[in-house]
């Protein structure tokens, strides 16, 4: 019930927001597009931190989740000056782009920063790797995923990735649970033709 509620509250408030006559009016009805939202946005950057990249949450970053959501809200506060979606859909798509876009950046940052310096008595240097950078296979996949067509990514993001239902990504995407379930087969039948040799029982030579 909570959930429809959310969902019919963040409509009005889109459709307040196409509206607006400009940047200035339109800032006290994003303020609380965002404050009615912040559960949903919460769920969906624990989602992605938590699932797709756990190693931003150790040291050195130690991202915790509403470290996340403070970032994702400044730049969306930033993108609906002036971007203006018309549904919840394209609304919290917009979202999941600036959430990813926030994660890549900070996984990009954290990868091209000098391993830390460890300092012994015996003074041993540092190991030549942090561990931290993503490997060449983690970056295939992550690329593979964004190449994916819009409504099959999205499919994706929201079952696979954020862990929301069949019935809940039905809901978001106003379609039905049918057309989640196709959109996600499509979706995997394409990442298994573009990783397949990935696979760990693929032939050796497709590596």
């Amino acid at each position: 019930m909570e959930e429809g509620r959310t969902t019919a509250a963040v409509q009005g408030y889109l459709d307040e927001l196409a509206g607006a006559p400009g940047a200035t009016a339109a800032e006290p009805v994003v303020s609380a597009l965002l404050g009615r939202s912040v559960g949903r946005l919460h769920h969906l950057c624990a989602a992605l931190l938590h699932r797709s990249y756990p190693r931003l949450t150790r040291p050195p970053l130690g991202l915790d989740v509403d470290e996340l959501l403070g970032a994702v809200v400044e730049r969306l506060i930033k993108a609906l000056r002036q971007a203006r979606p018309r549904t919840v859909r394209g609304f919290f798509a917009l979202a999941n782009q600036h959430i990813r876009w926030e994660l890549n950046d900070l996984a990009r940052r954290l990868d091209e920063q000098p391993p830390p310096v460890v300092v012994r008595e015996e003074i041993v240097p540092a190991p030549a790797s942090s561990g931290s950078t993503l490997s060449p296979d983690a970056r295939r996949i992550l690329a593979a995923i964004d190449a994916l067509p819009d409504d099959e990514r999205e499919a994706l993001s929201l079952v696979r990735i954020q862990g929301l239902t069949h019935t809940e990504a039905a809901g978001v995407l106003e379609v039905s649970a049918k057309t989640v379930q196709r959109r996600l087969n499509r979706a995997l039948l394409l990442l298994t033709e573009a990783l397949g040799d990935l696979r760990p029982d693929a032939p050796a030579g497709e590596a």
